[in-house]
Order: structure tokens, then sequence, then C-alpha cells
């Protein structure tokens, strides 16, 4: 059985480092992209399982950035799991059009809970 991919798409190396960690540690194969821009191309080659997704980042935000993997044949059903510090009248009014799976609140989780959430996401496709 191969394993299951990620991607994170992140601006803040700590943060993105800290998932890289935990999710290969469970046994994910992973790639990371530092912007949106970065993101898009690193989701169309990678073909992830899943993409973890930042809001705000350099040369394109999150919402931006989905709007691109979405509109690409294989990047069309990937599911996606938003990683957000803002407000949630400002995430849903960005990603609910944008058939997102779920989000996270980064100040609220840990990564062994956003490893949890993504198995569970997994699990169920």
């Amino acid at each position: 059985m191969s394993r299951k991919k990620v991607a994170i798409v992140e601006d803040d190396s700590v943060i993105s480092q800290m998932y890289r960690t935990k999710f290969e540690m469970e046994g994910f194969d992973v790639q990371v992209a530092g912007d949106g821009e970065t993101g898009v191309e690193l989701v169309r080659e990678f073909e992830p399982d899943i993409v973890l997704l930042d809001v705000r980042m350099p040369k394109m935000n999150g919402d931006e950035a989905l709007r691109e993997i979405r509109k690409h044949g294989w990047g069309e059903k990937v599911p996606v799991l938003v990683l957000t510090n803002t407000g949630k009248e400002e995430f849903s009014t960005l990603f609910k059009p944008l058939d997102i799976v779920d989000f996270v609140i980064k100040a609220d989780c840990t990564p062994k809970e956003v490893a949890a959430k993504v198995k569970e996401i997994l699990g169920s496709k």
C-alpha cells in the first residue's frame, strides 16, 4: 500500500516544519510550499491526497491558490483543510464557496490534533 501524500502550503516555516515532522512521523509522504503561487504548482505536480492550505500568504493568498487548484481536473476534488488564525466570518466568506472539507484554527490545535483530523478525512474518502 502506498503512503498517503500531504501537501502543506504555509508561509510560516516554523509551522510548516512542525506539521511536516508530525506527518512524516505518522507515515505520510509530505511536500511543503512557502507561498500560494508555489503551492499551486506543488499541488499540480505532487497530486497529494489532501492539501493543508494557509489563508494569508505572500504572492497568492489561500483562497486565490485554491481557486487556481480547483481549475484543473485533478484539483477539482482534492480535499483541502484550511489552516487559519482569522475569524470564522472571514473564513466563511472566502472559502465556503470553494468546497473545502474543514478548517483548523492554528493557534487552537496541536500538530497531533491536525494529523488526527487529516486521518479522519482521508479515512472517510
